[in-house]
């Protein structure tokens, strides 16, 4: 028996229809809260996995996990009271050193993190800070470059997890330590926009600590079906505010004990 489409069913694959759009033309879309509500999280995911098996269909492989909304500031702004998450694909990663062509996100903004890469299965179990201790192989330093296919970032939490949590591509650094080496927590963040220090921060502005950050992803990606594997590159979450980028711009971000990891914008063509 065909099953009748319910107006959920059509605001999921209108919001989908329309950010397919944005990404693919490059130009922003009004935001796509009048399709599935500002708040509804359920209808939100839904969108995003649908434009997350479009790219993986036409070829995009899977990577691992962007946390965001971890500021208790953020938050406040969009009136949540908890994270949303995204999916990295492949062609997202680059390394710290690397130039990016600035029309590769839209409406680019940077921020720092603490990225963790699994070295095991994040799948059962209780899913806390001591198991994902264990699971994490290392950490690195981090740049991510978020965009918002929605245009001037009018974002409501429903816009933002639909969007793909506003991923845009990833930075990681050079310098792998694990969590006995260092703790995230107390790790400090100065992050430099053509020398100038424009984002500064702490663990703490994340979640009250990234690892907790990772435990709360973990348990949604088990709930959800999806859960974490080994290999996987979590980005725990913003150490401090994000701030925009142009063309010419060279981003420094330097996290103590893990170092510094850099990235230049320029003008070149997205491929």
């Amino acid at each position: 028996m065909t099953q009748t489409p319910t107006s959920t069913d059509t605001g999921v694959a209108a919001a989908a229809a329309r950010l397919a759009r944005a990404a693919e033309s490059g130009v922003p879309c009004p935001p796509v809260r009048d399709l599935i509500g500002r708040d509804d999280v359920a209808t939100a995911y839904a969108v995003q996995q649908v434009l997350t098996a479009r790219r993986t269909e036409s070829g995009a492989r899977v990577v691992g996990r962007k946390i965001g909304l971890t500021s208790p500031a953020v938050q406040r702004q969009l009136g949540v009271d908890r994270p949303d998450f995204g999916v990295l694909f492949d062609d997202m990663a680059f390394r710290g050193g690397d130039t990016i062509p600035v029309d590769l996100v839209m409406q680019p903004r940077v921020e720092a993190e603490i990225a963790f890469v699994l070295g095991e299965d994040l799948a059962g179990g209780p899913l806390d800070a001591a198991q994902v201790r264990q699971a994490t192989g290392y950490v690195v330093a981090a740049l991510e470059v978020c965009g918002s296919r929605i245009e001037n970032w009018d974002i409501s939490f429903g816009d933002t997890v639909a969007d793909n949590a506003s991923a845009g591509v990833f930075v990681l650094g050079p310098r792998r330590l694990t969590l006995t080496e260092v703790n995230p927590v107390e790790v400090e963040m100065s992050m430099t926009i053509d020398g100038q220090e424009v984002s500064t921060g702490n663990g703490t502005a994340c979640l009250g600590d990234p690892v907790e950050a990772v435990v709360w992803l973990a348990r949604t990606a088990v709930e959800l079906g999806q859960p974490l594997r080994a290999g996987d590159v979590v980005l725990s979450g913003a150490l401090g505010p994000m701030r925009p980028v142009v063309a010419g711009n060279v981003v420094k971000a330097n996290l103590t004990g893990l170092g510094a990891v850099t990235v230049t914008f320029n003008e070149g063509a997205a491929s």
